[in-house]
């Protein structure tokens, strides 16, 4: 299934693994005009760089389907409450984005938050998975701030931190730098989880990569392979 907002990749089967990739696009609609550079598109403002890569092999290789976000963050941020001050931003890491001021908040959430969240509500529903793998990428230092971000991968979670405890001694067996909860908090931004898996009882592991790890085809069989294993083993030992 292929929408504006969103594509499914793959079939799931009850008691599987899905994906979920909630800023794996940086497409802007033709209608919409953000007023920023062309280049700007292509940075970590815009989208989780290599997500969408990942995915697709984590869907058709791997066997873990995946729902994929078809539109970039800066149009419609949809890992966000719909009240949130950064779902329709006005600036992301210290660059402007003037298409952005006096947007119609409620346009967007019609057009695009909605939409996505009501189909991937839908979705899982119906494939009952025993474990959502939430995919998430980070840029190692951001332009507004000095301080380093080291971690090869982080994983993230609000109140559910049972799969957390179990991947994180995995990753790190692994030979990995691994956040635990950094850089930054699941408890401070994990709306897709906090509605989709923790609000239904649902497992999930939040991941996030250094987006300098996943530059290329290689990077990113490498991660859908290591993540398939990781997200198995979490997934067998939650059973």
């Amino acid at each position: 299934m292929r929408n504006e907002v969103f594509r499914q990749v793959g079939t799931p089967t009850p008691g599987g693994i899905v994906c979920v990739v909630d800023h794996a696009s940086n497409a802007v609609p033709a209608d919409i005009a953000l007023g920023i550079p062309e280049h700007l598109l292509h940075e970590h403002i815009a989208l989780d760089i290599g997500t969408e890569a990942i995915a697709e092999l984590l869907a058709r290789s791997h066997a873990i389907p995946a729902h994929i976000a078809a539109v970039s963050r800066l149009v419609c941020d949809l890992n966000r409450e719909e009240g949130a001050p950064g779902l329709v931003p006005d600036s992301s890491d210290g660059h402007f984005i003037p298409g952005n001021v006096g947007a119609s908040r409620e346009e967007r959430l019609n057009r695009f938050h909605r939409p996505y969240h009501t189909a991937l509500e839908q979705w899982l529903a119906a494939a009952e998975p025993a474990l959502i793998l939430s995919l998430h990428s980070f840029t190692p230092r951001l332009e507004t701030s000095d301080a380093a971000r080291p971690w090869h991968v982080g994983v993230l979670y609000n109140q559910d931190e049972r799969a957390a405890r179990i991947a994180i001694p995995l990753l790190e067996a692994e030979g990995l730098n691994v956040g635990d909860n950094l850089p930054y908090s699941g408890r401070d931004l994990n709306y897709t989880m906090n509605r989709h898996a923790e609000g239904h009882g649902r497992n999930y592991l939040g991941i996030e990569l250094r987006q300098d790890l996943v530059q290329n085809a290689e990077d990113h069989a490498r991660w859908a392979a290591l993540l398939a294993k990781i997200a198995q083993r979490v997934a067998s030992s939650l059973a």
